[in-house]
């Protein structure tokens, strides 16, 4: 989901002092290490599949027993006012990294990720598209994981973030606009003091993954992949290769709809296109980003427009 700007300030601001000292207050077993292993990243899960502790990204939503001991972020999350999806405590160790990457698969394409910083130094860096900003606690922000974006911390302490994926909702999209219309100016900011937002009723998506892409739905991600690539003669014979894909992911989608027992017939129907992309070069049409047409369209739409029943993967089992 993207935004006009490679990064958004809102015009809320929190209490850094009651996020930190409820952060501070959750046992040293609430933090897990980055399931891709990546050095210095750490994470407590707040929002997830069944409210279990878990890295998994699909199943209904709902809250963890972390999230439910800390009364001031459901306070935040109600005054956002969105549908929540996955989202954590994001800890990131002195000298440690996010490396520069872009963020392209379904998930990242269908949701917003906002940052709220509790614990920070001056030497935490956030960068994207070659801005960068230092975000201050209490301070809250949204970017586009669309972009190319890195994190690093030169500091000498612990770097946490209060990270929340959204879907959205029609308060949040109020809010982003007077994000946009203040700029960055801090005296516009509202500042949300703890006990002053109901924290009742939060709504967490149940919805989140399909099990049958609808032939709307390929058609938007498709269409928003072509609208970046820079024009070309390749470009236009891809795009005609697309548009015949279209055409039959309609027709399936027509015969078919969302029975599951035709899977066989749509994954048939993308191995088709991907050889077809292959035979054209489609990987050497890169986008704004950096990244290949042919990986985008691959981790945006073939991986999850019709997905191969599997099995979620194990809970991870909390520490005691």
């Amino acid at each position: 989901m993207k935004i006009d700007t490679p990064l958004l300030k809102m015009p809320r601001r929190y209490c850094a002092e009651t996020l930190a000292s409820e952060i501070n207050a959750l046992p040293a077993s609430a933090w897990l290490p980055h399931p891709g292993r990546i050095v210095g990243n750490d994470a407590v899960p707040l929002i997830t599949p069944n409210g279990v502790i878990t890295n998994a990204f699909a199943g209904p939503m709902a809250p963890t027993e972390h999230l439910r001991a800390c009364p001031y972020i459901m306070e935040i999350m109600a005054d956002l006012g969105a549908v929540w999806g996955r989202s954590r405590l994001m800890g990131l160790a002195p000298g440690a990294i996010v490396p520069e990457h872009v963020d392209v698969g379904h998930y990242w394409r269908t949701h917003l990720r906002i940052h709220i910083p509790v614990i920070t130094n001056p030497g935490v860096e956030f960068t994207c598209e070659g801005e960068t900003v230092h975000m201050a606690a209490g301070e809250c922000w949204i970017f586009d994981s669309f972009r190319i974006h890195d994190v690093r911390n030169t500091g000498t302490e612990k770097r946490v973030h209060l990270v929340l994926d959204t879907v959205g909702g029609e308060h949040l999209w109020d809010l982003m606009r007077q994000g946009e219309q203040a700029g960055r100016d801090p005296d516009k900011a509202h500042f949300v003091a703890p006990g002053t937002v109901p924290a009742s009723n939060l709504r967490y998506e149940q919805i989140n993954t399909p099990d049958i892409m609808s032939v709307w739905e390929v058609r938007c991600h498709v269409e928003f992949l072509l609208d970046q690539a820079p024009a070309s003669d390749l470009l236009e014979d891809t795009r005609r290769q697309l548009d015949r894909f279209l055409h039959e992911w309609g027709a399936l989608w027509a015969q078919f709809g969302t029975d599951t027992r035709a899977q066989p017939s749509y994954q048939a129907l993308i191995e088709q296109v991907r050889r077809e992309l292959q035979h054209l070069q489609a990987g050497r049409i890169v986008l704004p980003n950096g990244v290949p047409l042919d990986r985008a369209l691959n981790e945006l739409v073939f991986v999850a427009a019709a997905p191969a029943a599997a099995p979620q993967p194990p809970m991870m089992a909390a520490a005691r």
